[in-house]
C-alpha cells in the first residue's frame, strides 16, 4: 500500500510541529526553573514545571507531557537546580492532565482545557506518594511514612499556582486558535 505524497508530507508536518513545540516547552520549563521558584518548608517549589505540564498535557497529550517533564527533570538535575523529586513531581501531573483532557473531549465538554486544573491529582497524590514510598526508600531515607502529608503540601504549593497559570495561558492560546487539534490536523 502506497501513501500519497500529500499525506506523507502532512504527517511529517504534524510530527515536526509536535517536536518543535515539545522542544520549546522543555526550554521554557528549564528557563522558568532558574527564576520562578520559591522555598516552602524544606523544599524548593518550581511552579513553572506544572505550568508546562498543564500546557503539554492539553496540547500534546499524556505521552508527550511525560517526555517533556522527564527532559526538564534531567536538564534541571544536570544544571544543579533540580532534585530527584523532579521526576515523580513532574511526570504524573502531565500524564493526568493529558488523560483528563482526552476524557473531557470524549464527554464533549465545551472547554476541555479545564483538564489543566487536574494536574495536582497527578503531582500531589500520585507523585507525592511515589516520592515518599519509593524514591525516598531508594535514596536511603528510612521511615518516611510520616512525611506523606508534608510532601503533599509541598508538592501542592508548587503545582497549584503552576497549573492555574497554565490554565490561564491555555485560555489565551485557545483564543488564538491553538488547540490540540492544531497539532494533530
Amino acid at each position: 500500500m502506497k501513501l500519497k505524497e500529500g499525506k506523507l508530507l502532512t504527517a511529517r508536518k504534524v510530527s515536526t510541529r509536535k517536536v518543535s513545540f515539545a522542544a520549546s516547552l522543555i526550554a521554557l520549563g528549564v528557563v522558568l526553573a532558574t527564576f520562578l521558584w520559591f522555598p516552602f518548608l524544606w523544599t524548593k517549589c518550581y511552579p513553572g514545571q506544572h505550568l508546562v505540564n498543564a500546557i503539554a498535557g492539553v496540547l500534546l497529550g499524556p505521552v508527550w507531557a511525560a517526555f517533556i517533564a522527564t527532559c526538564i527533570g534531567i536538564i534541571r538535575n544536570a544544571l544543579g537546580i533540580g532534585t530527584v523529586y523532579a521526576f515523580p513531581g513532574g511526570i504524573p501531573g502531565g500524564v493526568v492532565v493529558g488523560v483528563f483532557y482526552w476524557l473531557f473531549k470524549k464527554l464533549n465538554f465545551k472547554y476541555p482545557e479545564v483538564a489543566a486544573l487536574t494536574e495536582p491529582i497527578g503531582t500531589v497524590f500520585i507523585g507525592g506518594t511515589i516520592s515518599v514510598y519509593i524514591v525516598a526508600a531508594i535514596m536511603g531515607h528510612e521511615s518516611m511514612v510520616g512525611a506523606l502529608l508534608p510532601i503533599w503540601f509541598a508538592f501542592g504549593a508548587s503545582c497549584v499556582p503552576g497549573c492555574i497559570m497554565g490554565f490561564v495561558i491555555l485560555g489565551l492560546l485557545r483564543k488564538l486558535g491553538y488547540t490540540r487539534e492544531r497539532f494533530t490536523s
